[in-house]
């Protein structure tokens, strides 16, 4: 239902772009976002769109860097991602939930997610 692609292996201060399609059923009122889980760490929260205000929340360590967008004709959520650092090396999963909010979306549970792209961010 949530299809995530985009990952790669790119050089420090390198960009890519992760893209998520969301198919099979209608996303309308779901909010939807990024997490990443890195080798022997928490999975972690990365960026989350609002749908209805188009408003964003950040983690902190992907602020000035990292850049959520959503297209609602393809019904697709990206994750625009640049100077990015080898401790951005994770795999990153997309999710979709009706929820709102920084707190709610770290703590979860969230409702639907999609299989994981890797990214790997050489020195």
């Amino acid at each position: 239902q949530l299809q995530a692609c985009g990952g790669g292996l790119v050089q420090a201060g390198g960009s890519l772009r992760l893209s998520c399609a969301a198919s099979g059923r209608t996303f309308g009122g779901y909010h939807m976002g990024w997490f990443r889980q890195a080798p022997g760490k928490a999975r972690e929260f990365v960026a989350a769109l609002n749908v209805r205000s188009y408003g964003t929340v950040y983690a902190d360590s992907v602020i000035g860097r990292f850049t959520i967008s959503r297209d609602n004709v393809k019904n697709t959520v990206y994750l625009q991602m640049n100077t990015l650092k080898p401790e951005d090396t994770a795999v990153y999963y997309c999710a979709a939930d009706k929820s709102w909010g920084r707190v709610s979306w770290v703590k979860g549970p969230l409702e639907v997610w999609g299989q994981g792209t890797q990214v790997t961010v050489s020195r």
